[in-house]
């Protein structure tokens, strides 16, 4: 396993695994504590981790933390996402940046998002699993959710959106939900 920076978003990075095939499948590493630990970032901060399992089409985000925000691990374990990640961080050098990334079962690549940064994903396959750790407790009273068709954003979105939740759809714009979040 091997860390690479993401320049688009500084203090974001891709976890590369190297998929061990045979006529079995596969198997591969998805976590290495010495490589988390290799970027500065403390292996043992990741309390909570979660799964999604979605259609495709389907688009969930953008989603962000208000307060201290959500570090967070993203991995697609099972088909294949569009992956977004956009900075909110105002005294980041790559502020208001957009990221975005294919993340898949096959490469089982891991992506850092920091604190600060907004995130979402739409499936590209007709399955696909997402998972997620991230560093502190959820607290569904911090969420924020931002348009996913922002035009200051925006978005290349590869695929008409299927479906998404309502709190999704019914976003405000990015002005709008920083503003919110900041309460």
């Amino acid at each position: 396993m091997k860390a690479t920076d993401v320049p688009a978003i500084a203090g974001a990075y891709l976890f590369e695994s190297t998929p061990y095939a045979d006529e079995r499948g596969f198997f591969c590493r998805t976590f290495d504590a010495d490589v988390v630990r290799s970027v500065g970032l403390d292996p043992h901060s990741f309390v909570q981790d979660s799964v999604s399992r979605s259609n495709r089409g389907v688009l969930r985000g953008l989603h962000l933390r208000s307060g201290a925000g959500e570090a967070k691990l993203v991995r697609c374990s099972y088909g294949t996402v569009f992956d977004v990640v956009v900075d909110l961080r105002p005294d980041s050098p790559t502020y208001r940046n957009v990221a975005t990334f294919e993340l898949s079962g096959e490469t089982q690549v891991t992506l850092y998002v920091p604190a600060g940064c907004a995130h979402g994903f739409q499936t590209l396959t007709e399955t696909a699993d997402v998972s997620y750790r991230i560093d502190r407790p959820h607290d569904p009273t911090e969420d924020v959710t931002i348009a996913f068709d922002d035009p200051e954003l925006a978005v290349p979105w590869p695929l008409p959106v299927t479906l998404m939740s309502k709190r999704d759809r019914e976003a405000p714009g990015l002005a709008e939900a920083l503003r919110q979040g900041k309460g």
